[in-house]
Protein backbone atom coordinates (compact mmCIF):
# COMPACT_ATOMS: atom_id res chain seq x y z
CA UNK A 1 0.00 0.00 0.00
CA UNK A 2 1.51 3.62 -0.84
CA UNK A 3 1.86 5.89 1.96
CA UNK A 4 1.09 9.31 0.87
CA UNK A 5 3.56 11.81 1.79
CA UNK A 6 3.60 14.36 4.77
CA UNK A 7 5.25 16.77 6.36
CA UNK A 8 4.64 14.64 9.68
CA UNK A 9 7.93 12.40 8.37
CA UNK A 10 10.07 15.81 8.30
CA UNK A 11 12.57 16.01 10.90
CA UNK A 12 11.49 18.36 13.06
CA UNK A 13 14.40 17.78 16.21
CA UNK A 14 16.65 18.52 13.51
CA UNK A 15 15.18 21.11 12.14
CA UNK A 16 15.16 22.94 15.77
CA UNK A 17 18.75 22.24 16.69
CA UNK A 18 19.75 23.94 13.38
CA UNK A 19 17.07 26.80 14.17
CA UNK A 20 18.87 27.36 18.00
CA UNK A 21 22.32 27.35 16.30
CA UNK A 22 21.00 30.29 13.65
CA UNK A 23 19.72 32.24 16.79
CA UNK A 24 23.36 32.00 18.06
CA UNK A 25 24.32 33.05 14.98
CA UNK A 26 22.23 36.22 14.95
CA UNK A 27 22.85 37.32 18.41
CA UNK A 28 26.39 36.57 17.86
CA UNK A 29 26.58 38.45 14.93
CA UNK A 30 25.21 41.30 16.12
CA UNK A 31 27.21 41.45 19.24
CA UNK A 32 30.45 40.88 17.46
CA UNK A 33 29.58 43.82 14.63
CA UNK A 34 27.32 46.47 16.95
CA UNK A 35 30.43 48.59 17.05
CA UNK A 36 31.67 48.06 13.36
CA UNK A 37 31.09 48.95 9.85
CA UNK A 38 29.81 45.77 9.38
CA UNK A 39 26.96 46.96 12.28
CA UNK A 40 23.17 45.74 11.02
CA UNK A 41 24.82 42.91 9.32
CA UNK A 42 22.59 40.25 11.82
CA UNK A 43 19.47 41.91 10.22
CA UNK A 44 21.04 40.53 6.86
CA UNK A 45 21.88 37.26 8.64
CA UNK A 46 17.49 36.76 9.83
CA UNK A 47 16.56 37.49 5.60
CA UNK A 48 19.13 34.78 4.80
CA UNK A 49 17.86 32.20 7.35
CA UNK A 50 14.06 32.96 6.81
CA UNK A 51 15.19 32.48 3.06
CA UNK A 52 16.91 29.27 3.66
CA UNK A 53 14.17 27.80 5.83
CA UNK A 54 11.62 28.23 2.68
CA UNK A 55 13.76 26.85 0.33
CA UNK A 56 14.78 23.88 2.64
CA UNK A 57 10.89 23.63 2.53
CA UNK A 58 10.34 23.66 -1.10
CA UNK A 59 13.35 21.98 -2.08
CA UNK A 60 12.22 18.64 0.61
CA UNK A 61 9.18 19.00 -1.60
CA UNK A 62 10.45 17.39 -4.94
CA UNK A 63 11.39 13.94 -5.20
CA UNK A 64 14.85 12.89 -4.98
CA UNK A 65 14.93 10.94 -7.70
CA UNK A 66 13.84 13.59 -9.95
CA UNK A 67 16.39 15.46 -9.04
CA UNK A 68 18.90 12.96 -9.61
CA UNK A 69 17.67 12.55 -13.20
CA UNK A 70 17.89 16.08 -13.63
CA UNK A 71 21.80 15.73 -12.57
CA UNK A 72 23.05 16.13 -16.51
CA UNK A 73 21.55 19.48 -16.38
CA UNK A 74 22.45 21.11 -13.52
CA UNK A 75 25.86 19.87 -13.85
CA UNK A 76 26.22 21.57 -17.35
CA UNK A 77 24.79 24.74 -15.86
CA UNK A 78 27.37 24.50 -13.10
CA UNK A 79 30.14 24.33 -15.56
CA UNK A 80 28.61 27.38 -17.54
CA UNK A 81 28.20 29.44 -14.26
CA UNK A 82 31.82 29.08 -13.41
CA UNK A 83 32.66 30.37 -16.60
CA UNK A 84 30.50 33.28 -16.25
CA UNK A 85 32.35 34.06 -13.34
CA UNK A 86 35.44 33.95 -15.01
CA UNK A 87 34.58 36.60 -17.60
CA UNK A 88 31.99 38.84 -15.92
CA UNK A 89 33.02 38.26 -12.29
CA UNK A 90 32.97 40.74 -9.85
CA UNK A 91 36.74 41.00 -8.57
CA UNK A 92 37.56 41.61 -5.09
CA UNK A 93 41.05 41.35 -3.36
CA UNK A 94 42.35 39.95 -6.22
CA UNK A 95 39.97 36.62 -6.43
CA UNK A 96 37.17 36.93 -9.19
CA UNK A 97 34.10 34.74 -6.96
CA UNK A 98 31.13 36.65 -7.36
CA UNK A 99 28.79 37.80 -10.01
CA UNK A 100 27.37 40.89 -8.99
CA UNK A 101 23.29 41.37 -9.62
CA UNK A 102 22.65 45.04 -7.93
CA UNK A 103 21.79 44.43 -4.95
CA UNK A 104 22.66 40.46 -4.62
CA UNK A 105 25.94 38.90 -5.27
CA UNK A 106 25.76 35.54 -6.41
CA UNK A 107 28.82 32.78 -5.32
CA UNK A 108 27.82 29.71 -7.81
CA UNK A 109 30.80 27.58 -6.00
CA UNK A 110 28.79 27.41 -2.87
CA UNK A 111 26.03 25.93 -4.85
CA UNK A 112 28.10 23.90 -6.78
CA UNK A 113 28.81 21.62 -3.76
CA UNK A 114 24.98 20.61 -3.52
CA UNK A 115 24.65 19.72 -7.10
CA UNK A 116 28.38 17.69 -7.03
CA UNK A 117 26.29 16.00 -3.65
CA UNK A 118 23.64 14.75 -5.88
CA UNK A 119 26.43 14.05 -9.23
CA UNK A 120 28.61 11.79 -6.93
CA UNK A 121 25.30 10.18 -5.55
CA UNK A 122 23.84 9.36 -8.76
CA UNK A 123 27.12 8.33 -10.66
CA UNK A 124 27.86 5.85 -8.17
CA UNK A 125 24.18 4.46 -7.24
CA UNK A 126 24.40 3.67 -11.29
CA UNK A 127 27.22 1.62 -10.45
CA UNK A 128 24.59 -0.52 -8.63
CA UNK A 129 27.32 -1.24 -5.67
CA UNK A 130 29.33 -3.93 -7.99
CA UNK A 131 33.19 -3.30 -7.25
CA UNK A 132 34.97 -0.43 -8.35
CA UNK A 133 37.44 -0.21 -11.09
CA UNK A 134 40.06 1.89 -11.61
CA UNK A 135 38.04 3.47 -14.69
CA UNK A 136 35.39 3.77 -12.19
CA UNK A 137 37.66 5.72 -10.09
CA UNK A 138 38.94 8.05 -12.34
CA UNK A 139 35.73 8.92 -13.72
CA UNK A 140 34.76 10.08 -10.22
CA UNK A 141 37.79 11.95 -9.81
CA UNK A 142 36.84 13.95 -13.04
CA UNK A 143 33.20 14.43 -12.36
CA UNK A 144 34.74 16.03 -8.63
CA UNK A 145 37.96 17.87 -10.31
CA UNK A 146 36.86 19.92 -13.58
CA UNK A 147 34.19 22.00 -11.25
CA UNK A 148 37.45 22.03 -8.34
CA UNK A 149 39.90 23.46 -10.97
CA UNK A 150 37.60 26.34 -12.18
CA UNK A 151 36.86 27.08 -8.57
CA UNK A 152 41.15 26.89 -7.92
CA UNK A 153 41.39 29.29 -10.80
CA UNK A 154 39.24 32.04 -9.25
CA UNK A 155 41.66 31.10 -7.03
CA UNK A 156 39.29 30.33 -4.20
CA UNK A 157 40.64 27.18 -2.56
CA UNK A 158 38.87 27.77 0.22
CA UNK A 159 35.60 26.56 -1.25
CA UNK A 160 37.76 24.04 -3.72
CA UNK A 161 38.30 21.98 -0.82
CA UNK A 162 34.86 21.59 0.07
CA UNK A 163 34.32 19.49 -2.66
CA UNK A 164 37.09 16.62 -1.54
CA UNK A 165 34.83 15.36 0.90
CA UNK A 166 32.16 14.55 -1.28
CA UNK A 167 34.42 12.46 -3.59
CA UNK A 168 35.62 10.65 -0.39
CA UNK A 169 32.33 10.04 1.26
CA UNK A 170 31.02 8.71 -2.67
CA UNK A 171 34.72 6.68 -3.09
CA UNK A 172 34.26 5.00 0.74
CA UNK A 173 30.26 4.49 0.56
CA UNK A 174 30.52 3.18 -3.52
CA UNK A 175 32.70 0.22 -2.17
CA UNK A 176 36.66 1.43 -2.74
CA UNK A 177 38.99 -1.46 -1.58
CA UNK A 178 41.85 -0.61 1.04
CA UNK A 179 44.54 -1.39 -1.93
CA UNK A 180 43.04 0.92 -4.11
CA UNK A 181 42.63 3.19 -1.50
CA UNK A 182 46.65 3.18 -0.21
CA UNK A 183 47.33 3.99 -4.16
CA UNK A 184 45.37 6.98 -4.08
CA UNK A 185 46.46 8.20 -0.71
CA UNK A 186 50.35 7.91 -2.19
CA UNK A 187 49.52 9.46 -5.17
CA UNK A 188 47.68 12.38 -3.47
CA UNK A 189 50.68 12.97 -1.59
CA UNK A 190 53.11 13.22 -4.81
CA UNK A 191 50.86 15.54 -6.32
CA UNK A 192 50.71 17.34 -3.43
CA UNK A 193 54.24 17.89 -2.80
CA UNK A 194 54.98 18.54 -6.02
CA UNK A 195 52.21 20.90 -6.65
CA UNK A 196 53.95 22.78 -3.06
CA UNK A 197 57.68 22.96 -4.97
CA UNK A 198 56.54 23.70 -8.27
CA UNK A 199 55.62 27.27 -7.52
CA UNK A 200 52.83 27.82 -10.51
CA UNK A 201 49.92 25.70 -8.50
CA UNK A 202 49.83 27.88 -4.83
CA UNK A 203 50.58 31.50 -5.52
CA UNK A 204 53.21 33.06 -2.50
CA UNK A 205 50.37 34.42 -0.01
CA UNK A 206 48.36 31.05 -0.36
CA UNK A 207 51.96 29.20 1.21
CA UNK A 208 52.11 31.71 3.31
CA UNK A 209 48.47 31.20 4.48
CA UNK A 210 48.93 27.16 5.05
CA UNK A 211 51.86 27.59 6.74
CA UNK A 212 51.41 30.23 9.10
CA UNK A 213 49.10 28.52 11.79
CA UNK A 214 52.30 26.33 12.71
CA UNK A 215 54.31 29.35 14.13
CA UNK A 216 52.70 32.74 13.19
CA UNK A 217 54.85 34.45 15.64
CA UNK A 218 57.16 34.23 12.87
CA UNK A 219 54.83 36.86 11.10
CA UNK A 220 52.77 38.39 13.85
CA UNK A 221 51.85 41.37 12.00
CA UNK A 222 51.52 39.68 8.21
CA UNK A 223 50.73 36.07 7.73
CA UNK A 224 50.42 34.92 11.28
CA UNK A 225 48.17 37.84 12.37
CA UNK A 226 44.95 36.03 11.73
CA UNK A 227 45.43 33.05 13.89
CA UNK A 228 47.53 35.16 16.43
CA UNK A 229 44.73 37.26 17.27
CA UNK A 230 41.69 34.66 17.50
CA UNK A 231 44.05 32.37 19.30
CA UNK A 232 44.34 35.23 22.32
CA UNK A 233 40.44 35.64 21.77
CA UNK A 234 39.70 32.49 22.25
CA UNK A 235 42.40 31.94 25.35
CA UNK A 236 41.33 35.28 26.96
CA UNK A 237 37.68 33.91 26.73
CA UNK A 238 38.46 31.43 29.66
CA UNK A 239 35.49 28.75 31.11
CA UNK A 240 33.01 31.26 31.26
CA UNK A 241 33.75 34.05 28.50
CA UNK A 242 33.99 37.72 29.14
CA UNK A 243 29.79 38.39 28.28
CA UNK A 244 27.89 39.50 25.38
CA UNK A 245 29.39 42.64 23.46
CA UNK A 246 32.51 42.44 26.35
CA UNK A 247 35.54 40.46 23.95
CA UNK A 248 38.36 42.89 23.66
CA UNK A 249 39.82 41.04 21.22
CA UNK A 250 36.13 41.45 19.14
CA UNK A 251 34.91 44.67 20.36
CA UNK A 252 37.95 46.36 19.80
CA UNK A 253 38.55 45.19 16.34
CA UNK A 254 41.32 42.90 16.54
CA UNK A 255 40.03 39.50 14.92
CA UNK A 256 39.65 39.76 11.30
CA UNK A 257 36.29 39.25 10.02
CA UNK A 258 34.86 38.08 13.41
CA UNK A 259 31.18 38.22 11.55
CA UNK A 260 32.25 35.65 9.36
CA UNK A 261 35.51 33.59 9.38
CA UNK A 262 36.15 33.76 12.77
CA UNK A 263 33.03 33.96 14.48
CA UNK A 264 33.97 30.84 16.23
CA UNK A 265 36.74 33.13 18.00
CA UNK A 266 34.70 35.76 18.71
CA UNK A 267 31.97 33.44 20.23
CA UNK A 268 34.35 31.71 22.15
CA UNK A 269 35.79 34.87 23.39
CA UNK A 270 32.44 36.30 24.55
CA UNK A 271 31.11 32.67 25.97
CA UNK A 272 34.11 30.91 27.09
CA UNK A 273 35.11 26.92 27.07
CA UNK A 274 31.15 26.40 28.17
CA UNK A 275 29.67 28.19 25.39
CA UNK A 276 31.99 26.62 22.73
CA UNK A 277 31.38 23.25 24.03
CA UNK A 278 27.48 23.31 24.18
CA UNK A 279 28.10 24.72 20.54
CA UNK A 280 30.31 21.66 18.84
CA UNK A 281 27.95 19.73 21.10
CA UNK A 282 24.87 21.06 18.93
CA UNK A 283 26.65 20.91 15.67
CA UNK A 284 27.38 17.03 16.74
CA UNK A 285 23.78 15.99 17.26
CA UNK A 286 23.39 17.57 13.98
CA UNK A 287 25.26 15.39 12.10
CA UNK A 288 24.38 12.32 14.27
CA UNK A 289 20.79 12.86 13.24
CA UNK A 290 21.92 13.14 9.63
CA UNK A 291 23.79 9.88 10.01
CA UNK A 292 20.69 8.33 11.06
CA UNK A 293 18.49 9.76 8.35
CA UNK A 294 20.99 8.29 5.87
CA UNK A 295 20.36 5.01 7.98
CA UNK A 296 16.75 4.47 7.43
CA UNK A 297 16.96 5.79 3.84
CA UNK A 298 14.71 3.67 1.22
CA UNK A 299 17.29 3.39 -0.89
CA UNK A 300 21.20 3.91 -1.68
CA UNK A 301 21.02 7.06 -3.78
CA UNK A 302 19.44 8.36 -0.77
CA UNK A 303 21.66 7.58 2.24
CA UNK A 304 24.59 8.59 -0.66
CA UNK A 305 22.57 12.22 -0.26
CA UNK A 306 22.78 12.48 3.06
CA UNK A 307 25.94 11.00 3.76
CA UNK A 308 27.19 14.06 1.07
CA UNK A 309 25.87 16.39 2.86
CA UNK A 310 26.85 14.89 6.42
CA UNK A 311 30.77 14.89 4.54
CA UNK A 312 30.78 18.31 3.58
CA UNK A 313 29.09 19.71 6.99
CA UNK A 314 31.83 18.02 9.28
CA UNK A 315 34.78 18.93 6.73
CA UNK A 316 33.67 22.59 7.24
CA UNK A 317 32.87 22.51 10.84
CA UNK A 318 36.32 20.44 11.58
CA UNK A 319 38.92 23.10 9.39
CA UNK A 320 36.64 26.23 10.33
CA UNK A 321 36.92 25.19 14.30
CA UNK A 322 40.70 23.61 13.48
CA UNK A 323 41.37 27.25 12.00
CA UNK A 324 40.04 29.22 15.19
CA UNK A 325 42.32 27.20 17.59
CA UNK A 326 45.03 26.89 15.65
CA UNK A 327 45.34 24.01 14.53
CA UNK A 328 44.46 24.25 11.16
CA UNK A 329 45.61 27.13 8.28
CA UNK A 330 43.45 30.21 7.20
CA UNK A 331 41.32 29.10 4.51
CA UNK A 332 38.30 31.04 4.18
CA UNK A 333 35.92 27.96 5.13
CA UNK A 334 32.96 29.37 6.79
CA UNK A 335 31.28 27.95 10.18
CA UNK A 336 27.80 26.45 8.49
CA UNK A 337 24.97 28.40 10.15
CA UNK A 338 26.98 30.37 12.21
CA UNK A 339 29.04 32.52 9.87
CA UNK A 340 27.59 35.70 8.08
CA UNK A 341 26.52 35.29 4.19
CA UNK A 342 24.14 34.50 2.40
CA UNK A 343 25.16 31.75 0.16
CA UNK A 344 26.41 30.26 2.50
CA UNK A 345 23.54 30.14 4.48
CA UNK A 346 21.42 29.21 1.51
CA UNK A 347 23.48 26.22 0.70
CA UNK A 348 23.17 24.95 4.07
CA UNK A 349 19.34 25.05 4.11
CA UNK A 350 19.04 22.94 0.60
CA UNK A 351 21.66 20.66 1.40
CA UNK A 352 19.22 19.93 4.91
CA UNK A 353 16.63 20.36 2.26
CA UNK A 354 17.84 17.19 0.65
CA UNK A 355 18.60 15.41 3.83
CA UNK A 356 14.58 16.25 4.25
CA UNK A 357 13.71 14.90 1.23
CA UNK A 358 14.95 11.61 1.72
CA UNK A 359 13.64 11.37 4.97
CA UNK A 360 10.04 11.94 4.28
CA UNK A 361 10.11 9.57 1.67
CA UNK A 362 11.34 6.31 3.47
CA UNK A 363 8.37 4.82 3.59
CA UNK A 364 6.69 6.09 0.31
CA UNK A 365 6.90 2.94 -2.10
Amino acid sequence: MRRMLSFSDFDWPLLGMVLLLCTISVFEIYSATMHTKYSGFHTKQIFFIAGGIVAMFLFSKIDYHRLLDLVPWFYGAALLALAAVRIFGHKVLGARRWINFGHFQFQPSEWIKLILILAVARYFANLGGRRLTWTDIGKAFFLVGLPMMLVLIQPDMGTALTYTPILIAGLFLGGINLRQSLVLVVCGTALIAGAWTSGKVLKPYQKARLTSFINPDNDPRGSGYQIRQSLIAVGSGGVWGKGVAKGTQTQGDFLPIPHADFIFAAFGEEHGFVGSFLVLLLYFSILMRLIQNAQTAADLPGSLIIMGVVAVLTFQIAVNVGMVIGFMPVTGIPLPLMSYGGSSVLFTFLALGAAMNVRMRRFVN
